[in-house]
C-alpha cells in the first residue's frame, strides 16, 4: 500500500518533535512500478523490501533511528528487527501478524458475522470465480467499513492509497492473492514467531477491537519478543490511526520518548 493512508503520523512532530520519514516500496504509490513483474514470486521477497529499506536508510545518512511498520510494514518490520541491524532503537508493529494462518482465521471469524446476504453475495462470486463483479466489490466494502476503517466516509488519504492499490496491484496480488479472504500468494506461509524470539530492542504491539486480526493473531509477538509492551484500542479497527488518531500518536508518542 502506498504511504498517504499513515498521514496522521505526521501529528508525532509538532507534539513530540519526532522527525516522521515516509515512502512509498517498490512498486506501489510514487515508487517505481514495475507491472511487467506481476505473479514473478522470486523477485517480488522480503529480501526485496529490506535491501530497500537499507538503501534509504544509507541516502538518507541515518545512523541513529524507530522503525514503524502498519500491517504489512510491521510483519516486514518484526523480520528486520529479528536480524538486529546497527542503529535500530526502537520497533513500533500495529495492526499486524506474527503468522499469516492467524490472519486468515480471524478474517473467517469476522465474516461469518457479516448479514447474510452479504456472505452468500461473497461465496456466490468466488466460486463462481467473479470476484471483480461490482456486487463483490460492495459486499467487500461492507466488510471493510467494519474491520478496515470504521471512520466514515473514509479520509481522501485512504482512497487515493486504495486508488494506487487499483490502478497497479502487482505486488499484492503477488505476494498476498486476489483479497482478502483469498491468500493464496507465498504470503500464506509467513511466520516469524520463532524470528520474534531474537528481537532485542523494546518493541511497541498495537492492536484493535474491530480490526481484521483479532487480540489472537498479535499475541506469538507478545509472547516471544522480550521487551514487548502491547496496547489494544477499543473503538478501532485496522486503521487505528484515522478511527482514534489523538490516542494513536499519543501511544506512539509516548513510547518513543521513554
Amino acid at each position: 500500500m502506498a504511504c498517504e493512508y499513515l498521514t496522521p503520523l505526521q501529528d508525532l512532530n509538532p507534539r513530540y518533535g519526532t522527525t516522521v520519514v515516509f515512502y512509498d516500496q517498490l512498486g506501489c504509490g510514487r515508487s517505481t512500478h514495475l507491472q511487467e513483474k506481476n505473479g514473478d514470486t522470486a523477485f517480488w521477497t522480503a529480501e526485496l523490501f529490506i535491501n530497500e529499506l537499507n538503501n534509504l536508510l544509507e541516502k538518507l545518512n541515518i545512523i541513529r533511528y524507530d522503525l514503524y511498520g502498519q500491517s504489512w510494514g510491521g510483519m516486514l518490520g518484526s523480520l528486520i528487527a529479528s536480524q538486529r541491524p546497527k542503529g535500530l532503537r526502537k520497533l513500533i508493529i500495529s495492526n499486524s501478524p506474527a503468522k499469516m494462518s492467524d490472519w486468515a482465521k480471524s478474517c473467517a471469524e469476522w465474516r461469518v458475522q457479516l448479514p447474510k446476504e452479504v456472505d452468500a453475495t461473497l461465496l456466490k462470486h468466488e466460486q463462481a470465480g467473479t470476484i471483480t463483479h461490482p456486487d463483490y466489490e460492495a459486499a467487500t466494502n461492507t466488510f471493510y467499513e467494519r474491520h478496515v476503517c470504521r471512520a466514515l466516509p473514509w479520509a481522501p488519504e485512504i482512497n487515493r492509497t486504495f486508488d494506487w492499490l487499483k490502478e497497479d496491484p502487482t505486488v499484492y496480488h503477488t505476494m498476498n492473492g486476489p483479497t482478502e479472504f483469498h491468500v493464496i500468494g507465498p504470503m500464506k506461509n509467513w511466520d516469524t514467531t520463532e524470528e520474534c524470539k531474537l528481537i532485542e530492542v523494546e518493541t511497541l504491539v498495537i492492536s484493535a477491537r474491530y480490526d481484521e486480526g483479532k487480540e489472537f493473531v498479535a499475541l506469538p509477538f507478545f509472547k516471544n519478543i522480550e521487551k514487548c509492551k502491547w496496547v489494544t484500542l477499543a473503538e478501532s479497527s485496522h486503521l487505528s490511526m484515522w478511527e482514534e488518531r489523538e490516542r494513536y500518536n499519543e501511544i506512539i508518542g509516548e513510547f518513543l520518548r521513554d
